[in-house]
């Protein structure tokens, strides 16, 4: 056995076998009922049968999954960056991180439209509790990251996820993972040092920025017009702004993929950013510890994801509601006001002042970090 069992995908040699056990399963065939509405029975076990790898099920079935979800719960998708990226090169993408599942799907729809090798992805052990769900994400190529262990087992199964990082890479296997654990809430999107850490423990004897350089890291940034969950992120917001411990409810992380697939989105962007070899190079020749470090090439993904995130009319209207001003005027419309108001009304108690200003932030955080980010260039 390998030691990365316990975390890999299938191998293409198990996909065949997996679809077969899993075909029956009633989540499965709603999903393929939902992604081949017009074809028969027949013809969807024909196609089924025809996936002998990974890419078979990811070219054949998800992408026309997330084409689906598209269509229905959207109003465009557009992209920019990746025709700067090498085709058969593997890149490590360091995302923002809004929807549990949709954001690993759309940065492949737009990689796999691009002609650019698709990823191996990140998720939680936590959300893969039952069967069905652990085989989809691996026919999905998607390793496990492991929660809720001692600190010990976290220390080793991190060392073993590095190490996975480095063989995924060397075989030209590019990977996606967020940069930070679990999804942003509040708007504002910060890499925690501890990714990098993470990712930089298989170094060996490599100096950390040296070896991170290695991995050559892509900064993407993906942005929602309306995020489908906001109203979902919105009590864990209100307890931490009133410093309360927040206990998640038993489905709430499955009525989050289920809302954030077939919730209204509008439009949606994903951008691939850089990270030249002189911010590595610069930070690594500073008189900092590992850890600051670290926490300087944080700031520095951060910055790139700043400038390439796209702002809608949603992100701007926030911003002039919270601060009470007109400055961002000119970037919306009536309509586009009227309709963020809408949805403010409809997911906020008018009484509580404390929900209004997290939503509102939500939206905002975007063009604040934005702006933040342009005053520290200048």
């Amino acid at each position: 056995m390998s030691k990365f069992d316990s975390i890999r995908p299938y191998h293409d040699s198990e996909v065949h076998e997996a679809l077969q056990t899993y075909y029956r399963h009633p989540m499965f065939q709603a999903l393929l009922q939902f992604t081949f509405p017009d074809k028969s029975h027949r013809e969807i076990k024909e196609i089924i049968d025809s996936c002998q790898s990974i890419y078979d099920f990811q070219s054949k079935v998800i992408y026309r999954s997330v084409h689906k979800v598209m269509e229905k719960s959207t109003n465009g998708f557009s992209t920019s960056g990746f025709d700067d990226l090498q085709k058969g090169r593997p890149y490590f993408y360091l995302s923002n991180h809004r929807d549990i599942i949709l954001d690993t799907s759309f940065i492949n729809v737009a990689l796999y439209d691009h002609d650019l090798v698709m990823t191996a992805s990140a998720i939680g052990d936590n959300l893969v509790q039952k069967p069905f769900l652990l085989a989809l994400a691996r026919l999905n190529r998607s390793f496990m990251v492991q929660r809720s262990l001692t600190p010990r087992e976290m220390l080793m199964s991190s060392k073993n996820l590095s190490e996975y990082l480095q063989f995924l890479l060397y075989k030209n296997q590019s990977i996606w993972m967020a940069q930070r654990e679990g999804r942003t809430k509040d708007g504002s999107d910060k890499t925690q040092q501890g990714v990098l850490k993470m990712a930089a423990m298989a170094r060996g004897n490599k100096p950390v920025l040296t070896y991170l350089k290695e991995l050559n890291i892509r900064p993407v940034a993906i942005s929602y017009e309306f995020d489908p969950t906001d109203i979902l992120k919105m009590p864990e917001l209100i307890a931490k702004s009133e410093d309360i411990a927040y206990v998640k409810s038993n489905n709430e992380d499955f009525n989050s993929i289920l809302r954030g697939a077939l919730g209204t989105k509008k439009r949606i962007h994903i951008a691939a950013g850089k990270l030249e070899s002189s911010v590595f190079d610069e930070i690594d020749a500073s008189e900092l510890s590992d850890n600051d470090k670290l926490q300087e090439l944080a700031k520095r993904i951060d910055h790139e994801i700043y400038r390439i995130y796209k702002l809608w009319p949603s992100n701007y209207v926030a911003y002039d509601l919270y601060h009470n001003t007109d400055q961002f005027a000119h970037t919306y419309t009536e309509r586009d006001k009227r309709s963020f108001e809408r949805r403010l009304e409809r997911r906020v108690d008018p009484e509580s002042e404390v929900a209004k200003e997290n939503f509102l932030l939500m939206y905002a955080n975007p063009v604040i970090n934005k702006l933040k980010s342009l005053e520290q260039t200048t």
